[in-house]
């Protein structure tokens, strides 16, 4: 039994070892979001193919011709004399069938393209301007970061048969949205160098922190372990709750009540790596759950040691094959990030590497303890107490 001081030295390092949880996965769901070029580029090809999305973006961007070219001159331009009057009627009438067209324009993997291209160089300015460094033909001075549309805006315009003369007058900001003003500039830079900083040693802190806690709770490891799995699940459905959280209060607070739908779909999608991180804090915590269960006094698990110990102890060439089989299969799968990087296949390799030979070394306690008293290995009558 623990003392009262030690179970309580236990049971703080796992509540805070979650707090910091937390904290690591946001982190490093912005490292690996927002400043990794790859990710950002996958994310802008994904929010183009989505309906939307689209359907957002043919608005703005027939807004922006209207806005900036008198398309009603236009128009007058090609019209005979005696129809020149109806020109801007015409106009007004042709806005929703040009957003249309515009949206179905937007399908083509070339203009789709055109999307992607500006939407990562932004990031790449973006993050030249965060970490205070030059490129893409930019200075870090102001620290304004624009999305520049204009050469989409301009082949759509080109694309729907308004003339070169009047996208000519088309003013420079036409098609851009800013991205970061120059009076956060020093804020966000400050941010990104914590972010560079916590991502990469938060998660070791935390993975340290649980593992003391398991250290300490001699005689109690195994119901410490479940512990600190459900304190793993806690911390995914924090993440996944926020997440949701966090997009409803952005979309209301930034989007138009029009655009609520699209602003959704583009929030989901932007945060679709801390969903995968969440939702992989919770298969960890749910697999340490099971092994603590497993290693536990219940019938059922008692059966099942009953029926691996053979092979554990007996043939453990056999055992390590299959459970090395098995975790290359997972790491060829790469169901989560730590499955394809070379540290976390090392580290999970490692942790279920000890979770086997613990499981052997139980396995094999158990047997020995059985041959000595002379009896079979015989579940009891009722399940013990976890």
């Amino acid at each position: 039994m623990l003392s009262r001081r030690r179970r309580a030295v236990v049971w703080a390092l796992i509540i805070l070892a979650s707090v910091i949880g937390v904290v690591s996965i946001l982190t490093t769901w912005v490292d690996r979001q927002a400043l990794d070029a790859d990710s950002w580029r996958n994310a802008s090809a994904d929010l183009i193919e989505d309906q939307e999305v689209r359907d957002a973006l043919s608005v703005y961007l027939v807004d922006q011709l209207y806005t900036n070219v008198d398309v009603g001159a236009a128009l007058s331009e090609r019209l005979p004399p005696n129809l020149k009057a109806a020109a801007e009627p015409i106009a007004g009438a042709l806005r929703q069938p040009a957003t249309d067209a515009v949206d179905r324009l937007l399908e083509a993997p070339r203009i789709q393209q055109l999307f992607v291209n500006a939407s990562s160089l932004a990031q790449e300015k973006l993050v030249n301007v965060l970490e205070d460094k030059t490129g893409a033909g930019i200075t870090t001075g102001d620290g304004t970061v624009t999305l520049d549309l204009r050469e989409l805006l301009l082949s759509l315009a080109t694309t729907l048969g308004l003339p070169g003369t009047r996208l000519e007058q088309l003013p420079p900001d036409a098609g851009q949205v800013t991205v970061m003003q120059s009076d956060q500039l020093a804020a966000a830079q400050s941010a990104v160098r914590g972010i560079r900083v916590l991502s990469a040693w938060l998660l070791v802190l935390v993975l340290g922190m649980f593992a003391l806690a398991v250290f300490l709770a001699k005689g109690e490891r195994r119901e410490t372990l479940r512990n600190v799995g459900f304190a793993w699940v806690l911390m995914g459905l924090i993440v996944l709750v926020a997440r949701r959280g966090a997009g409803n209060a952005v979309i209301d607070a930034l989007a138009q009540p029009a655009s609520e739908g699209s602003g959704k779909r583009a929030w989901l999608i932007g945060t679709q790596i801390l969903g995968q991180i969440g939702w992989a804090a919770i298969v960890y915590g749910a697999a340490m759950i099971a092994g603590a269960l497993l290693a536990g006094p219940h019938r059922w698990a008692r059966w099942v040691r009953d029926r691996i110990a053979p092979v554990l102890n007996d043939r453990p060439g056999l055992a390590w094959a299959i459970v090395a089989g098995v975790f290359l299969l997972l790491v060829a799968w790469g169901p989560t990030h730590a499955f394809r990087t070379l540290w976390g296949v090392a580290l999970l390799a490692a942790l279920i590497a000890g979770g086997v030979l613990a499981l052997r070394h139980q396995t094999l306690a158990e047997r020995t303890g059985h041959a000595a008293a002379g009896s079979p290995i015989v579940p009891g009558p009722k399940d013990a107490p976890a």
